[in-house]
């Protein structure tokens, strides 16, 4: 089984990812931050890296979507290939980040790869307020992050909303949290499980 985790930067992607892993035994597939050698130099220089950075991301998560499906093992993926092409590539596009010419270039790239791709069985999007995520970007404190205005971040709350709102890939669960802390507070995180028991045996 194929189960992702989609939201904004800051919404506890990675770290639901990784107690619901814990917690069903499934196999976590992180998103690759650390090795990504585009990061620092696309936050200082948007408009320079904005192309590769996203050709990067499509690159890795084609790879891991595709190594995902051949494993035949229950996996638990934080974010996906639709983020990038639904909502970061055009959202920098559309705030001049990004050519005309670059992006029509990505979106041929990102039409061909979906044509070989299976969305997720079920896909978690957490939604989180703006106030939400700026607190959660800033408490965990990555050095290339302390540039991201809120600006950026409505715009991308924007887009995830208009995605979400269409999306019809499989099955699909949206969790408000922003009165929630699955981390320190077992019942949240107890509430989610619940909600995913019931989707994740409507599936079968």
């Amino acid at each position: 089984m194929h189960v992702a985790v989609a939201g904004n930067i800051g919404a506890g992607k990675t770290t639901l990812t990784k107690l619901l892993a814990k917690h069903y035994k499934w196999e976590p597939q992180l998103e690759d931050v650390v090795d990504n050698p585009y990061l620092d130099d696309f936050y200082n220089q948007m408009e320079r890296w904005s192309f590769n950075l996203q050709v990067y991301f499509l690159n890795s998560r084609f790879r891991q979507v595709n190594q995902i499906r051949q494993s035949g093992k229950d996996i638990i993926q934080d974010r996906t290939i639709y983020e990038d092409a639904h909502i970061f590539a055009p959202n920098l596009h559309a705030m001049g980040l990004m050519t005309n010419r670059d992006f029509e270039n990505y979106r041929s790239l990102f039409d061909l790869m979906e044509s070989f791709v299976q969305g997720p069985d079920l896909l978690i999007y957490l939604r989180s307020s703006i106030p939400n995520l700026v607190n959660q970007i800033h408490k965990r404190g990555r050095d290339y992050e302390n540039s991201i205005s809120i600006d950026y971040l409505s715009r991308l709350n924007e887009r995830y909303e208009a995605w979400i709102h269409g999306y019809d890939k499989g099955k699909l669960l949206i969790i408000d949290v922003d009165n929630m802390d699955f981390v320190s507070n077992p019942e949240d995180l107890g509430t989610i499980i619940n909600k995913i028991e019931a989707e994740i045996h409507g599936l079968f």
